[in-house]
């Protein structure tokens, strides 16, 4: 990506606050920040729903260049690393698949933003001692039975840093989504947990530097905790909070909820259980319950074994489902279910009640983010 790009695409997200989706339309429509630039005083002309409001701020867009020059300036500065939608190869394809995504995002330390498996983890920051010790629970069960998972919170009081922590301690990597810039730790205690993290993991946000603490920023906050991950774990939660809106983020981008029962008096759990009774989380208990529904499971992903084998000795297969097979087997078994489509050469409508079968019958699992994983061959 050019100098120039880089440049746009931070003064466009300047322009337009908060306003993700309209930054992505812009994007999508025009191709590129800069052509959005170079017709910045044409939009409100070419895109009639936007409002005359949005339309002034876009065309204003030069006056901005100058604090995105001095951000690039600070982040090579620092060693922070400017990564844009743009960017297929860097940015975060599970968080690029949701429509309003930042359209920028700062990352500091050593971490894999597509790592083959990754799992947030949230919860109330007046969490109790059992919410702490399920926390620190489920990660080590996570290090012990799918290595290299990464663990993604948002380095707040409670649930969240000891998600870090236990991560730290168990080997696995960890990444902190902040709600403000790189030029400072909130809450400041937190420092040297952000400090080791960088060793193992790092830091992440979509805020300049000397970006003002602001609650609206830490709700912003919550969507890149979620759309980053393939499941959100609601550890502890009271009935508002931010957890609860991360969990019905992840449920509009297609992520796969959990969450910790409690007790009718756990006051820290009525979220929790609201969540499992509303059918919007699945109840977890253990680590195991989150690996099997998953598909992560390291005895699932051995497909091909002679156990396996003579499972599906006796499948009734017919010609589309056998060749639905073929297709994720030559692709080391998962393909997204645009790309077996376009495979199969059939439409997506026909390919849902195909893969509906083949999950019945034991032979494919549905995961979340639309991929399809073989579990056995036929």
């Amino acid at each position: 990506m050019s100098d120039q790009e880089l440049l746009y695409t931070m003064a466009l997200t300047m322009a337009l606050r908060q306003q993700s989706k309209h930054q992505r339309t812009l994007l999508n429509e025009l191709g590129s920040a800069t052509a959005v630039y170079e017709n910045r005083r044409d939009l409100g002309r070419m895109f009639e729903h936007f409002s005359e409001h949005f339309a002034d701020a876009l065309s204003a867009m030069d006056a901005l260049l100058p604090r995105c020059e001095d951000e690039v300036a600070y982040a090579h500065n620092h060693h922070i690393r400017i990564l844009c939608i743009q960017d297929q190869e860097n940015y975060p394809t599970r968080l690029a698949q949701c429509e309003d995504a930042p359209l920028v995002i700062y990352t500091l330390g050593n971490m894999e933003l597509n790592a083959e498996h990754i799992v947030s983890i949230v919860g109330t920051r007046r969490c109790t001692e059992r919410g702490r010790e399920l926390c620190e629970g489920l990660v080590k069960e996570l290090a012990a039975q799918c290595p290299g998972t990464l663990i993604v919170s948002g380095l707040a009081y409670g649930i969240d840093v000891a998600a870090h922590r236990a991560a730290l301690a168990k080997g696995l990597p960890t990444v902190g989504v902040l709600a403000h810039g790189m030029d400072e730790i909130y809450p400041r205690t937190h420092r040297s947990v952000a400090i080791e993290m960088l060793k193992q993991g790092g830091l992440a946000t979509e805020f300049m530097s000397h970006t003002a603490i602001d609650r609206l920023n830490f709700l912003q906050r919550n969507r890149i905790v979620a759309g980053m991950a393939d499941a959100i774990v609601v550890v502890e939660s009271p009935v508002k909070g931010g957890a609860l809106n991360t969990a019905r983020l992840a449920g509009d981008y297609h992520r796969e909820v959990f969450a910790f029962p409690g007790r009718p008096t756990d006051t820290t759990s009525v979220g929790c259980n609201m969540l499992i009774r509303k059918n919007a989380a699945t109840l977890l208990t253990a680590a195991t319950d989150l690996l099997k529904d998953m598909g992560w499971q390291q005895e699932e992903k051995g497909a091909g074994t002679e156990e396996a084998g003579q499972k599906t000795l006796f499948l009734e297969l017919s010609s589309e489902e056998q060749a639905a097979i073929d297709a994720l087997a030559s692709s080391d078994g998962e393909l997204t279910t645009a790309d077996l489509a376009a495979a199969l050469n059939i439409a997506i409508h026909k390919l849902t009640p195909l893969m509906l079968s083949l999950e019945l019958k034991g032979v494919i699992k549905l995961l979340p983010g639309g991929r399809c994983h073989l579990m056995i061959r036929a």
